[in-house]
């Protein structure tokens, strides 16, 4: 049985169905605050801005040479930042669909890209295993600070007001302290996809390529919970936390989405879950607001809202 406090993310009916992609989509973010709008990045090289109540295609950023992995919305959804293949950083501006600035200087794909709270500073993870951080106020298009302790690619970010969190491929999570110039790592063991923080920054999630996703203790790199039933060992899945981080989601690599409770690592029911994808989902975010809504991309070429019933008819 489910627990009865919070939501139940499994328990959802299929919203909206986001489908113009040529092939796999590899990320889906919500716009910040009430706004129903969502962003999807694809292997055909494009990044579509939909409405996520009707579902229809509002947009399409073109101008990638190569897929694109990443997306980050700016705190007034006035511009974005994506990346993926070409090795350099767009930022768009979403009302004119023009490229605002093009970042160069890493050495591989760039796999990740978030900018700070008010987008002041942007930082992106690279193939090349270094994470760079690129003033947005500044004329000069160079990158201010480079990091370059990762042993492989660093997959993903995690930009919060004093710190910087990159998970890589060598198994590690790195935290970087700004105004201390300090950096702790966790060794997660496997090459880590993902890695989400609480909003009070205490604790975090790491979705790693073993099967497992876990939940950190941010000061001491101690492992609290440790959530497994999932299959993820070949590509990069995100978990996230489900409304008021109660609980935790993850889609898997053959189409399922699990959610576990946080507090005692079960699985919430139906378990098994059932198949929303045909084929591996690359990415899950929960609406930052709306307790029953949440998007799941997937190498199918769709991406999919889900709405608890309560939410749908409201």
């Amino acid at each position: 049985m489910a627990p009865s406090r919070g939501p139940q993310p499994i328990a959802r009916e299929l919203h909206v169905l986001l489908n113009n992609h040529k092939g796999a989509v590899n990320v889906a973010r919500y716009a910040k605050g009430t706004a129903k709008y969502i962003l999807t990045g694809g292997q055909d090289r494009t990044v579509r801005l939909w409405n996520a109540n009707l579902g229809t295609e509002i947009k399409t950023f073109t101008g990638h040479g190569y897929e694109v992995l990443s997306l980050s919305v700016s705190h007034d959804n006035a511009k974005f930042a994506s990346s993926g293949g070409d090795r350099s950083v767009f930022v768009w501006d979403v009302a004119t669909g023009q490229t605002l600035r093009r970042l160069s200087g890493h050495l591989g794909k760039i796999h990740a890209v978030e900018f700070n709270e008010d987008a002041s500073v942007l930082v992106s993870g690279s193939y090349d295993s270094t994470v760079r951080l690129w003033d947005m106020r500044a004329q000069n298009r160079q990158s201010i600070q480079t990091l370059e302790e990762a042993r492989d690619a660093v997959q993903t970010l995690h930009v919060g007001s004093t710190f910087v969190i990159a998970g890589s491929v060598d198994g590690h999570v790195r935290t970087y302290d700004l105004r201390m110039g300090e950096m702790r790592s966790d060794f997660i063991g496997n090459p880590v996809t993902a890695v989400i923080p609480t909003q009070d920054a205490t604790t975090y999630l790491v979705t790693s390529l073993d099967n497992h996703v876990r939940l950190m203790d941010m000061a001491t790199g101690k492992m609290l919970n440790d959530f497994t039933g999932h299959t993820n060992e070949s590509y990069r899945c995100r978990a996230c936390f489900g409304h008021g981080e109660a609980s935790v989601v993850c889609g898997d690599e053959k189409g399922l989405i699990w959610a576990w409770d946080l507090l005692d690592g079960k699985i919430m029911a139906p378990n098994p879950p059932p198949k929303a994808h045909h084929k591996v989902i690359t990415w899950t975010e929960h609406h930052p607001i709306d307790a029953g809504e949440l998007i799941t991309c997937s190498a199918d070429g769709t991406a999919k809202v889900w709405r608890t019933a309560e939410a749908h008819e409201s």
